[in-house]
């Protein structure tokens, strides 16, 4: 065997615990009436991979407890901090007073391409990500300090909303 692969152990991985009280990345993530359970236990896992500081899920979004969720989350919805707000423009509003920068991960005619963007050393941001078939919400998107566009070259305009949080996280991370 050339190139064995890691044990759980011998990655080192931190308890929930431990991911509790380690230091915050400065990284919230939004969700934006996404519908799909299994879509919202792959943002758990995603957020708990790059060390977010909570996941927003707003509007109508599943939520935990749900068997659906920990099917793709495989626990980390008991390790990544969350909150369901009712409505995604309200908690944008309040983000915003918080000091975050906030980013729709969206197509829009000003947005920034993902290999533009540098995070700034010491802001705080938040990445809205959005329903499965019509995306960041339009009043979402011009509350949105910006928005982030992930280049794609084939046929499809879009990505599966789980996987654009966990492009963008490793990307801002």
């Amino acid at each position: 065997m050339r190139d064995p692969k890691l044990t759980a152990s011998q990655m080192g991985r931190i308890s929930a615990e431990e991911y509790a009280a380690a230091p915050e990345s400065g990284v919230v993530v939004i969700l934006d009436n996404v519908r799909s359970a299994h879509n919202v236990g792959s943002a758990f896992r995603s957020c708990d991979a790059f060390k977010v500081d909570r996941l927003y899920l707003c509007g109508i979004c599943a939520f935990p407890p749900s068997a659906e969720i920990h099917k793709t989350a495989l626990g980390a919805e008991m390790s990544v901090p969350w909150e369901h707000c009712a409505d995604t423009f309200s908690l944008v509003q309040r983000l915003k007073d918080e000091g975050y920068t906030v980013v729709a991960v969206e197509q829009t005619a000003g947005s920034v391409k993902l290999g533009s963007f540098r995070r700034e050393a010491g802001v705080k941001y938040a990445f809205i990500f959005g329903n499965e078939v019509d995306g960041v919400a339009q009043d979402v998107v011009d509350a949105a300090d910006f928005s982030l566009e992930i280049p794609q070259y084939g046929t499809k305009h879009s990505l599966n909303v789980s996987v654009s949080v966990g492009i963008i996280l490793w990307a801002v991370t």
